[in-house]
């Protein structure tokens, strides 16, 4: 899939399941969530749509294995280098990235980042938020430097209002492992598959060559604009007055 529908599919994802994962027993008390829990009892309105972006940047990474793909030229130089390490190291793309263990260990990672060290979460979390922008197409047309500055210009904004609204990231690692997951289940979606339990090599798969085929299209013309009214229906859903 392509890295717009990845993102989408990530926002999707954090906006249908985050109310109910949020409401999980011992994830009532912050002090205590790093201890038994994901994150607190209850995701404001500005933790909910901060989530939904961090989770749609997070749907981009396991494609980091993939030197061409948006996420390696979302920053310069830096994240297509880190991009071509990551495919050496990986096995090339749809390895070990586009299974569970990645999005498990990513997880635990960005949680234990959470709680440990705040300027590292803060990081994380606007490198993800301005990689979700990125991905789905914030940004002028062919202006490469006009995109950029949108682009940090959106972010530094989104986070400043996180900041002022005192967002906790109790949910930071659930947010990124959901993401993560979705890619895969996205990818298993196409026509390649995915490795799902790597190291072992079986690839997961839709049956009878009826996967979708990436960049055509069907997923440029029709599941976009799906995935489009989706989220708007679900931000509606969840965010209207009662």
């Amino acid at each position: 899939m392509m890295g717009h529908t990845h993102a989408m599919t990530g926002a999707i994802a954090w906006l249908g399941l985050a109310p109910g994962l949020a409401a999980l027993p011992l994830i009532t008390d912050s002090s205590r969530f790093m201890e038994t829990g994901i994150m607190v009892n209850a995701l404001t309105p500005a933790e909910f749509i901060a989530g939904a972006l961090v989770c749609a940047g997070a749907a981009m990474l396991p494609d980091l294995d993939h030197p061409s793909a948006t996420i390696a030229h979302t920053f310069g130089p830096v994240t297509w280098a880190l991009s071509k390490a990551v495919a050496w190291v990986s096995g090339g793309h749809r390895g070990a990235t586009h299974s569970l263990v990645f999005a498990a260990a990513m997880g635990f990672g960005a949680h234990w980042l959470a709680g440990t060290y705040p300027i590292g979460r803060d990081i994380m979390v606007v490198l993800l938020v301005g990689l979700a922008l990125r991905a789905i197409g914030i940004g002028i047309p062919g202006n490469k430097l006009g995109s950029a500055a949108i682009n940090i210009g959106l972010t530094a904004g989104l986070y400043a209002v996180f900041l002022s609204l005192s967002v906790g990231y109790a949910w930071l690692g659930l947010a990124v492992a959901v993401g993560c997951l979705i890619h895969v289940v996205g990818d298993c979606m196409t026509e390649r598959g995915c490795p799902v339990l790597w190291p072992l090599s079986v690839k997961f798969v839709l049956p009878w060559k009826i996967g979708i085929k990436t960049g055509k299209k069907f997923e440029q013309k029709i599941l976009a604009p799906v995935l489009s009214v989706a989220i708007v229906g679900l931000l509606f859903w969840r965010l209207a007055p009662g």
